[in-house]
């Protein structure tokens, strides 16, 4: 069966962005955030040997989560991500591997920022558009971006804070993606127990949104 991306971020509502210096870290964040309840984590492929974080967390992951790879650019990232177990590919902006993904049936959230670019990223086949940079244009410009697009999925990424968290939904995102916020240094071998806490708390954000 065809994973449905879309529904899935939908229904988590936050997606982890993990993007670190070690891979024995990237995983044990991963791990962390799985066991906390969120549902959806993506590994940066600007990670050291990120595919092996992505197998090692898929292989670990507890049923109804999804571990995905980010910063997929190139169609060889994609085979890479896919050799390890990507259940779905990010990318930061409208770069080859969407079309690619795609015709490999993987799901793909991709970066664009600009109408032209959601739309083109729509017709290379992605699930959903990942607005890039959020925090350029806050919610007010996602508001904007909708309008036209009502029937694109974004999920707002990029400087998203906790406190963020309810206008971007309330503006019509599926879900929002967030890295240091809520990683922190965890992903390079830091600290776990704060991470789990961030977790709770950005989750808890997440079902107040909701509501």
């Amino acid at each position: 069966m065809t994973l449905n991306l879309t529904a899935e971020l939908a229904a988590a509502r936050i997606l982890a962005v993990i993007r670190g210096t070690s891979t024995s870290g990237a995983i044990a964040a991963g791990t962390a955030l799985l066991e906390e309840g969120v549902r959806v984590v993506e590994v940066a492929l600007t990670t050291p040997d990120a595919p092996r974080a992505v197998a090692a967390l898929r292989a670990a992951a507890p049923a109804g989560t999804l571990v995905g790879a980010g910063t997929v650019l190139t169609a060889a990232d994609v085979a890479d991500v896919a050799a390890a177990g990507a259940q779905f590919v990010v990318t930061p902006a409208v770069v080859e591997s969407i079309a690619e993904a795609a015709d490999r049936g993987i799901p793909v959230a991709a970066g664009a920022f600009t109408p032209t670019e959601a739309y083109t990223a729509m017709s290379m086949g992605a699930s959903a558009v990942k607005l890039f940079p959020a925090s350029v244009g806050g919610p007010a410009y996602l508001k904007a971006l909708r309008d036209p697009f009502p029937d694109i999925p974004f999920v707002a990424v990029g400087g998203v804070g906790l406190g963020d968290v309810p206008g971007y939904l309330a503006a019509g995102a599926i879900a929002v993606g967030v890295g240091g916020p809520l990683v922190g240094d965890a992903a390079s071998g830091g600290d776990l127990v704060a991470l789990r806490q961030r977790a709770r708390t950005y989750l808890t954000a997440v079902k107040g949104a909701r509501a």
